[in-house]
Parts: structure tokens; sequence; C-alpha cells
């Protein structure tokens, strides 16, 4: 009997995670707005899931319970992602920060998550400064106490629940993971102590205290309590983990997202600590009231009025969740919910209960009160879209903002207003006063609009210049909603400067006569306008034009000015920077404007310092040297190669289908080209055959899912390092030891020394080779502290008349990073064989 009833429950199970069948589905499609309105009504729990990176998140349980629950949820992520790599661009760094932001923030619109940084800006304190294996490291560089403030801080603003960190601290893990474990573990004390950064509390905030913290079991028998995620869900119509790949998709530039079917999934949670008593019970929820009802069962006697209030109120929210999807009653009772929600503010507020209890009721309340506006809002069926004459604005500009507000409900909605909110000293005027919308009618507000000429300009993580709050009141009730413009608004130079290239070198073993670099200029200003370029050199350098004069017709249009450079004779080794500014419209300007523009998170911009970046040091070079490089369109380094005055060809795809590669004395293939090229992998036999015949191929690093066959994509067979935290060196300052001292890779055409490993940046390499065929030599060895060495750093093997090379060293973080000792390495890479 036993074996039969658990028999059933899992057939019921798997019956429960089916999608319906066409003649059981609703014949409508599921009204998906209004239910992501009126679910999160059913309960007042309040969980906070903290990880280090974007795309950290547990996205499936976090789907689950969001949008299954309803649970208010959120994702507190300690940086932006800068280090990473990037597999739909070349942004490095700060852009690549900005895309990744934004892909967090769109995955959680997905999932019904709300996305948080402790990072505040570019080249924050909190920066991913590239892979750590040691949380200590980690929150060195990160300075401890400014992140520990901010987690602190955010707690007790937030007031969640239940938190829960993404991952352990366990060696196997980030040291970036292992420190936000920390940090948040630590935190569930440390939120609750008003002697703990108490200046918090001065500013109005409260102390807060956690009530349970979790930790991803390690496996399910360690775990607390499993909770079963896996059911298909007939409003989002896919199952929870399905939702949660919906938004890991959204991480494109990190290569998230995977189809699967519906199927049973559990998630194993560990609780580690609890200020709560649970009676025993390992459920998530046990001992934190799930909703009014239960914090009704938590008044005092005396407080009996109070909790029949509580518990009136919770079957009010019921009733609008039953209400679904018939948006009419929804807005009815949401309206009449929202009314009775403020007056249980104040009687509560006036109520004899312990402190604590007061603070988690008032927080509540104040959340179902946002809650329920944003069901009347849904319900309300009002459409507002709100456009800027231009997204692009310039300190001193006049615009004007229209607001268009369409009521496609039933209801009549009174004193409706916007009002657009900008920062302090901007100047916004409109003729539009409130006025009652009549269902079926459209209204339009127009706002003049004038940004001053000290505004702050743009930064991708702060809040926008220009927001819409609408407003209106319906029995009673007031209802607000701050509405977000089409596209994003930007304040910017009225122009701004992109120097190509933005990094040269000077070769001190032959000083270049003249070095050509061209200043792209663009104009922001709405209208026309006349700009003045100027380079500004350091001195003994010289400069031709000195200055040179364009004409903008129109806001966006570019301009080019070839400028040529000359470097002093005796220039000595070292690191200089060339400055320019552009003169327009009375004021000067020294940016670039970096637009970074994807379908799926829109357009963005990262404003830095226009100037060239320079290093002087001894290059020698193979002038005879004829090299083709494979672009994977995630580095830079055909480019930075070319500005040093190498020959080097970019290779298409007809090159690699049918162009006699034996032109080329060596060909190099980008970082991870067998992801980003299929042409590659097709062609891969002639780049074989090509070594085969006598030539010389270099393969930088990749990752084993990127197409790369450990059996047939190199000559011999080649595995490369999983998982990844094993086989990388994360300390940019390891020793390196040389194995092979004599060969020529590490003496012609530079006789590389200790010096040109000095200065890397981030890391030494990443994915090291795990295993490989006898036919391959090493040659050089290093290991992180305290660790075994690696010496496939970089491998070459002789293949017929040719040779196979394959580095996962990091060149092209040190190419495109400037350091001298990565390109003179790199050099002699690619020259092999060119010194017979």
């Amino acid at each position: 009997m036993r074996k039969y009833f658990i028999g059933l429950l899992s057939l019921l199970l798997v019956v429960s995670m089916l999608p319906l069948s066409s003649s059981a589905a609703q014949t409508q499609e599921p009204d998906v707005e209004l239910w992501n309105a009126v679910k999160p009504l059913d309960t007042t729990v309040t969980f906070l899931n903290t990880g280090a990176h974007p795309d950290d998140e547990r996205s499936d349980f976090l789907a689950y319970l969001s949008r299954g629950l309803g649970v208010k949820t959120a994702s507190m992520i300690a940086n932006r992602g800068e280090g990473g790599q990037n597999e739909i661009g070349n942004e490095l760094g700060n852009g690549l920060g900005i895309i990744r932001s934004r892909e967090m923030i769109e995955a959680a619109k997905i999932t019904g998550v709300t996305a948080y940084h402790l990072s505040e800006t570019t080249n924050d304190a909190i920066y991913d400064f590239g892979f750590s294996k040691s949380p200590d490291e980690t929150l060195s560089k990160w300075d401890k106490d400014v992140a520990y403030e901010r987690l602190i801080r955010f707690i007790r603003t937030y007031q969640p629940d239940i938190v829960m960190p993404s991952f352990r601290n366990s060696p196997t893990q980030h040291g970036h993971h292992r420190a936000m474990e920390i940090l948040s573990e630590k935190a569930f004390e440390d939120a609750a102590d008003p002697s703990v950064y108490p200046e918090q509390l001065k500013e109005g905030l409260s102390v807060w205290q956690i009530k349970k913290l979790f930790l991803p079991a390690e496996s399910k028998d360690t775990a607390t309590t499993s909770i079963e995620i896996g059911m298909y869900d007939p409003i989002y119509q896919m199952s929870y983990p399905q939702l949660g790949e919906a938004s890991r998709y959204m991480h494109k530039s990190q290569g998230m997202g995977n189809d699967i079917p519906v199927a049973p999934r559990q998630t194993h949670l560990e609780l580690l600590y609890s200020a709560v008593d649970t009676n025993n019970s390992n459920e998530l929820f046990a001992g934190v009231p799930y909703d009014f009802a239960a914090w009704a069962k938590t008044l005092p006697k005396n407080a009996n009025s109070l909790s029949v209030q509580y518990t009136k109120l919770q079957e009010q929210l019921e009733s609008i969740i039953d209400s679904y999807p018939d948006r009419d009653a929804v807005f009815t009772q949401s309206q009449k919910a929202l009314k009775d929600v403020l007056r249980l503010q104040k009687k509560t507020e006036n109520a004899k209960l312990d402190d604590e209890l007061k603070t988690d009721l008032l927080h509540k309340l104040s959340l179902k009160e946002e809650q329920l506006q944003e069901a009347s809002f849904v319900s309300s069926s009002l459409d507002v879209t709100a456009e800027a004459e231009s997204t692009v604005l310039t300190k001193g500009q006049d615009t004007t903002v229209t607001v268009t507000l369409e009521n496609n409900g039933s209801q009549k909605l009174e004193h409706l207003n916007v009002e657009l909110l900008a920062p302090e000293g901007w100047a916004i005027t409109s003729k539009a006063k409130d006025s009652d919308l009549a269902p079926g009618k459209t209204a339009t507000l127009t706002f003049d609009v004038a940004v001053p000429e000290d505004a702050d300009f743009y930064h991708a993580y702060k809040e926008p210049v220009l927001q819409a709050k609408v407003s209106y009141k319906n029995k009673g009730a007031s209802v607000e909603q701050v509405k977000q413009l089409e596209g994003t608004i930007a304040v910017l130079p009225d122009a701004a400067v992109t120097l190509n290239p933005e990094d040269i070198i000077v070769n001190t073993a032959n000083v270049q006569d003249e070095i050509p670099v061209t200043a792209k200029v663009k104009n922001y200003f709405n209208g026309a306008s006349q700009a003045v370029v100027s380079l500004k050199a350091p001195e003994g350098w010289d400069v031709e034009p000195k200055s040179a004069t364009v004409d903008f017709s129109s806001q966006f249009e570019e301009k080019e000015v070839a400028f040529t450079l000359s470097p002093p004779k005796g220039i000595q080794p070292g690191d200089f920077n060339i400055d320019a500014e552009v003169a327009v419209n009375g004021k000067t300007f020294n940016s670039t404007i970096q637009e970074i523009s994807y379908d799926h998170i829109g357009t963005f911009y990262y404003q830095y310092p226009a100037q060239v970046n320079g290093v002087a040091f001894e290059l020698l070079t193979n002038d005879n040297l004829k090299v083709g490089y494979i672009d994977s369109g995630f580095d830079l380094v055909a480019d930075y190669l070319s500005n040093a005055g190498m020959n080097i060809t970019k290779l298409t795809e007809a090159d690699l289908a049918t162009a006699d590669l034996g032109q080329y004395d060596t060909i190099v293939v980008g970082i991870r080209a067998y992801l980003s090229r299929a042409d590659l992998i097709a062609n891969n036999a002639r780049l074989l055959k090509y070594v085969e015949d006598g030539g010389h191929l270099v393969v930088q690093y990749h990752k084993p899912n990127d197409g790369w066959n450990k059996d047939t994509t190199a000559p011999y067979p080649l595995t490369i390092g999983n998982v990844s935290i094993k086989w990388r060196v994360t300390d940019e300052n390891a020793k390196v030891n040389v194995l092979q001292p004599e060969s020529p890779l590490f003496n012609y055409p530079n006789k590389i020394t200790d010096s040109d490993w000095d200065h890397w940046i981030q890391e030494r390499g990443l994915y090291y080779p795990m295993a490989w065929g006898p036919e391959y030599q090493t040659f050089v060895s290093m290991a992180d502290p305290g660790e075994d060495a690696f010496d496939g750093g970089i491998l070459m093997a002789n293949y017929g008349k040719g040779t196979y090379l394959y580095t996962n060293l990091v060149f092209y973080r040190q190419i495109q990073g400037q350091v001298p000792g990565g390109y003179r390495i790199f050099t002699n890479l690619i020259s092999y064989g060119a010194q017979e």
C-alpha cells in the first residue's frame, strides 16, 4: 500500500508539471501583466538572494518564489562583472560592466525579481578585478568595510525575512562568491545590532533582524529542506526552471541560458541561522509569518481588534487574487484595500506593541500598499507613453516631453495628473492640470524642459534624469506610479572625440617618424555647430595639424580629423598620454563617449577621458613576417599588432574557405574564435593542412565548450581544463619559470627576460590544458600561491613541416592593456620559424 501511495504522489507531481491539453486550456491567453500584479498580494514574505556578479542569481528558485508564490524577491549583487569575458562584443572593463548590469536588470524582469548592486559607480571600490581564488584577497581589494557598510545599509532598507547567498564559502568557489557568503552570514547578527554602523540609524534607518539565513545545501542528504520547483505554471506557460532559463538567456555577454524540458527539480537548502521559533519544522517559511492572517496570530491578546483587522485584510487580498482575470473587479477591490491599508497603518502606529513587532508590521503594510498600487494601476488599463523630443540632451538645451494617457479600461480615473520628475535645478513647465479621464478617452500632456548649465553628465548606474509620475484617484483612494521615458535619456557633452588608436606604442628600437591618429568628432548638440579639435602631446612631440575646425549641420553628425604624431627620437621607455580636446559653443570638452547598444538591453553610454594611452619600449620584429589573423570579435589583438607596425591581415570567411593560406608565415586564431566563427570549425582541416605544409599556427585560449574537440581540433589530442577554478593562475604576479630558455620562443626576435613577465594585469592564464599528447613540448611553468604549477601555458608541437602552438595565457589582456612584456612575448610566439 505504501509503495502504491508513493507512486500515486509521483504521478500527480508529474501531471502537475505538464502543460494542459488544448481542450483543457483556457480559450483566452493568460493576462500575465495582471497576474504579476495580483499574485504578490498573497504573502508578506520578503526574500533576498546575494551574489558577487551579474548572472550569479539562483534564477530557477527565484522564479518559483516570485512568480510561483508571490514572494517579494531581490538579488543583491556585489559588482558589475567588469572583469569577466564578453561573448557578444569586444567591450571590456567598465563598458562590459554596463552591459552586464543591464542584462541583470532585464533578466530580473522575467523572474519578477528586483536587481540591486553594491557597486555604485564605474571604477568603484567593489570592482570586479578578475577571478580570485581567495575571499581574503577579494575583501582586501574591494575594501571590506565599504562593501560591508553598503550591505548592512541595504538589508536595513530592504528588510528581508530570509536571506540566501548563491554560493557556499567553499574552496571550490570563486573568491568573490565566497566573500559575499562571508559578508551575508556576518550580516545576520550585525544588521540587527545598533552598535554596527550607528550612523545609519541617525539617518533614519532602523536595525533589522533577518529571520532565517539559508545556504544552498551541498547535497540532498545535507539539506535542511528540499523544495520541488519544477511545476508547470499555466499563466506563464512554462515551468519555473524554464522561466529561470528564459531570464538567463538575457545574460548574453556570458553565453547563459539553456533550453530545458518540464521536469521535476528540487532546490536543496541548509538552514544556517534562525532568529525565529520554527516549532521543529524544516519548511522554508517555518517561523516566518506568511501573510497577514499569520501576523494576526502574533499580536498580543490586548490587541484583539487589531488582530481581527489584519485577518480581514488578508481575506481582502485573497479576494483580489481570486478576481483574476477580471480587471474591473481587481481594480475596485484594490482601491478599497488601499484605503483599508492606510487606516490599518495609523492604527498600528498608535497601538501599544513591541517595537520590533510594530516595525515588522508597518514594513509589511508599506509593501502591501506598494503592491496594491501596482495592482490598481495595471487593472485600470491606463496606457502611458512618455517620450522626449530627443533622448540625447546637452547642458543648456531646451526640449519637450510628451506624455500620452489612454484609458483602455472601464473605470473613470479622477484627478488624473502627470508630474515630470527631474534633478534639482532643472526647469519643468506645463500648462496641464489634473482632470478626469473617462474610459476610452486619451489625453496628451506636454512639458517644456530646460537642462541647466551645471547638470550632471549621464551615468549608466544612476537614476534616469527624467521620469513621469502618473497619479489618479478613484473611490477615495490615490494611486501613483513612476514610468520611464522611451529610450535612455542622457545628458552628454556638446561634442565628443573618439581616438583611433586609443593605445599606441613607441618602439625605442626604431622610433617611428610618424604615428597616424584619427580623431572622430561627434556632435551631440541639437543643431548646427562648429568645433575645433586638437591633441595635446608631451613636451618634445610634434603634432600636425595643431588643431582642426569641423562644421556640423545636425545632431549626431560625425567628422574625422587626421593627425600625425612625431615622437622625439630620444624618447625614454615608459608611459605617456596624449589628450584630445574639442572646443564648441564656447565650451571645451575632453570626453570620449562609448555608445553601447544591443537589442536585448537597449542603448547606453560610457563617458571617459579622450586620450591616447601610450607606452615606449623596445620591440624587435621581423619586417618580412606576414601574419593572417582569424578575428573572433572578442579581442582587438590584430588591431594592436597592426598599430605596432606588423603586417597583419584579418582573414574572412572566404579567405578561410578558399584563399591560399600558404602565403602567410603565421596564422593566429583569436580568443574563443571556435565559439564565434562557425567557418573556422568548418575549415579547421584546411588550417591543419596549412601547418602540415609548413605553416605556423598560434591558437589563443578557449573554453572547453567553445566548439573545441579535444581529439580533432588540434593536430594531436589537447583537452582544455575544466572546471575553470582549478585550471587557471589568477595571480598576475605569479613567478614564471621558463622551461626551455634556449628556445627561439624566448630569444627571437626579442630576448625575453624576467622583466617581461612583470606588470601583467588581471591574471596569467585561464583554462589551462589538463591533458595533451606526447607530441607537445612545454615551455613555461607557473602557479598560484600554495598550488601545484601548470606547465601547459605554452604548448607547441611539430606537425608535418610546420608547427602548432596553443597558449592559454591571456596575451589579449596584456596587449590591449599596453603591457610591454605581453607584446614582446607574443611577438616571439608568432615569429617562430622566421628566424630560419
